[in-house]
């Protein structure tokens, strides 16, 4: 309390002090060397200019050489990525003709199913209707045979002129393909799970 000030401020604390600045140091005066010295290495300008010049000339054609080698090795791998493309789209167009023999083969089979159901429906439900399901399976089966005569890469054109045409019943279609596919695996699935 004793170090308050009375109009209520803090006490001031005292200035801190700067350390001096260094003096500087007298000069020594230089010291005489003795008569014996030690001997002063002499430049070999010469021989270590001819040394520096040598060396760059050797570089270029490590350097050359080293181009050479990456180029030749880049070149391999090239070859060697083209190589394994052509193999993979090989194996791809094969499985791809597989699978469209197959496709051809089921869809066949379906015109026929359709075309079996065709008599029944005339029974059931009428002559009319009954045209209808040959007309289908005639449309199938004209499918079919579409499918078995072109080609992988004429069919992969086709689908992409399509999409190009009619990009909404592509995806329509895409999702009824998929819907499909996945009642046909989940019934698959849950009859192997029952026996």
């Amino acid at each position: 309390m004793a170090d308050e000030i009375p109009n209520g401020s803090a006490p001031k604390k005292p200035a801190a002090r700067k350390p001096a600045a260094a003096k500087p140091k007298a000069a020594k005066p230089a010291a005489t060397k003795p008569a014996t010295a030690k001997p002063v290495a002499r430049r070999a300008a010469p021989v270590k200019k001819a040394a520096t010049r040598a060396a760059p000339k050797a570089a270029p054609k490590t350097e050359s050489k080293l181009k050479t080698a990456a180029n030749d090795a880049s070149s391999a791998v090239r070859k060697e990525a083209a190589a394994l493309k052509d193999q993979a789209a090989a194996r791809a167009r094969g499985a791809a003709a597989e699978g469209k023999a197959r496709a051809a083969s089921a869809l066949d089979n379906v015109a026929r199913m359709i075309g079996d159901a065709a008599g029944t429906v005339d029974d059931k439900v009428g002559a009319q209707y009954g045209d209808y399901t040959r007309k289908a399976a005639d449309a199938v089966s004209g499918f079919a045979e579409t499918l078995k005569g072109k080609d992988v890469d004429e069919l992969v054109r086709d689908a992409t002129d399509f999409v190009k045409k009619s990009p909404a019943v592509a995806i329509g279609a895409a999702v009824a393909v998929g819907f499909v596919l996945t009642r046909l695996i989940k019934a698959g699935t849950d009859s192997d799970g029952k026996a």
